[in-house]
């Protein structure tokens, strides 16, 4: 073999060297750079689960609210119609002692 040929073969492998150790860095990059995407990923999600979880705490509330407050208005209908039985029954006591002054007059 001569010099050439020597020089050749040691370029080959000096290349196929640099271009193994390029892509073994390329692939190291990548995986970094996947990871720090994976772990942005990840605590998006957190923010979003930690948001769902407020509104699913506020609309407990709400709803513990809506409760109180329809029985609080059946309390009130309730209150309502006992009222008015009260008042048609005075206004039926008033009627009865009118119709008796006009005729005793």
């Amino acid at each position: 073999m001569d010099i050439g040929g020597i020089i050749g073969i040691v370029c080959a492998v000096a290349s196929a060297a640099a271009a193994a150790l390029a892509l073994r860095r390329t692939v190291k990059k990548d995986t970094s750079d996947s990871g720090k995407a994976g772990g942005v990923i990840l605590t998006e999600i957190g923010y979003i689960k930690s948001g769902v979880d407020d509104i699913k705490r506020h609309q407990e509330k709400q709803d513990d609210q809506y409760l109180d407050l329809r029985q609080r208005v059946t309390k009130v209908e309730a209150s309502a119609t006992q009222a008015h039985k009260r008042i048609d029954g005075i206004e039926e006591t008033c009627r009865e002692h009118h119709d008796c002054r006009s005729r005793k007059e």
